[in-house]
């Protein structure tokens, strides 16, 4: 047990502290579970399968930063899809599709081309932002199908369907990094990628595989996303890739890849989903939000550093 917690310092410390947060929460404002907690995780549940797929680009020793755009611009395909009367299960697989396509070509760049993943998915995320901006000039999309809001589930069964979704996603993809050879791969690319060529592994095809599976789940994020309103926010993914590379960072994946966990960076997305809406029920002013959120980033970021010179 002793060397379990000291293999995963991170993880056990951001838990203690989404553990602490839920304490206080329980203390001093105990209306937060029947107002809030539930709504919380129906809304974290498209970061969290956007969590999923940074996690894999991260390990592999890459970022993506455009993924808040190809949201906004699979929401803002599906919407218009449904609006046109094709049947929802295909509308998500279209998504899904687009999402996909969109990163292969971060992909396709980054493994072959050889270019950073930073000034790839930059390129890119202004290329979607200034493209979607032109085509729809700020305007959501109006005139959804009935069967479009929580897929037409009703608001009770949509809420669970979409934290269900996230959560399974989350198990599939936790328990493949750690017994698939895909999984396996993606750490050793990460961690040193010509000594996993060596071992037989091919780089560029992991690297390619982790950015196509980062569009895709952006893909079904949107859907998750853009099903919760009655029409769909061209900017609905705006800034989200901070918010989704903090949480995964927090949660212990390592910026220089090869090293983290699923699990890890599931507790960060839970304990910054719910810091800005405790603030609230602990009358904090909401402007502290940003802050706090900072604080937990680099104490966790510098917690690491210390203890990485700490070794031996």
């Amino acid at each position: 047990m002793i060397s379990l917690l000291r293999r995963h310092t991170r993880e056990a410390s951001v838990a203690g502290a989404y553990l602490a947060l839920l304490a206080v929460l329980a203390w001093q404002a105990p209306r937060y579970y029947q107002q809030q907690f539930a709504s919380v995780w129906v809304s974290i549940a498209p970061v969290l399968v956007l969590a999923i797929g940074m996690t894999l680009v991260i390990l592999s020793r890459n970022i993506d930063i455009s993924i808040g755009w190809q949201l906004s611009v699979c929401a803002v395909t599906g919407g218009l899809l449904a609006r046109e009367g094709v049947p929802m299960p295909a509308v998500v697989v279209i998504v899904i599709a687009v999402g996909a396509a969109m990163g292969a070509v971060n992909g396709a760049m980054v493994a072959w081309m050889h270019l950073p993943s930073i000034v790839v998915t930059l390129a890119t995320m202004v290329i979607l932002r200034q493209g979607l901006a032109w085509a729809r000039q700020g305007e959501a999309v109006y005139g959804l199908p009935a069967d479009f809001q929580w897929f037409g589930l009703g608001q009770t069964a949509g809420k669970l369907t979409l934290v269900l979704v996230a959560l399974g996603l989350f198990c599939a993809f936790a328990w493949g990094l750690r017994f698939l050879a895909g999984g396996r791969a993606v750490y050793a690319v990460g961690c040193d990628s010509e000594a996993a060529r060596l071992a037989g592994i091919r780089p560029r095809r992991v690297v390619f595989a982790v950015f196509v599976l980062m569009g895709a789940l952006a893909g079904l994020a949107a859907m998750l996303q853009s099903v919760r309103s009655p029409q769909v926010d061209p900017n609905a993914g705006k800034d989200l890739e901070l918010q989704v590379i903090a949480a995964v960072v927090v949660g212990g994946v390592s910026i220089s890849g090869g090293r983290g966990t699923l699990f890890g960076a599931l507790l960060g997305v839970a304990l910054l989903g719910t810091v800005g809406s405790a603030l609230v029920f602990l009358d904090v002013h909401s402007t502290w939000q940003r802050a706090l959120e900072g604080a937990i980033i680099l104490v966790t970021v510098a917690s690491e550093s210390f203890r990485r010179r700490a070794r031996p």
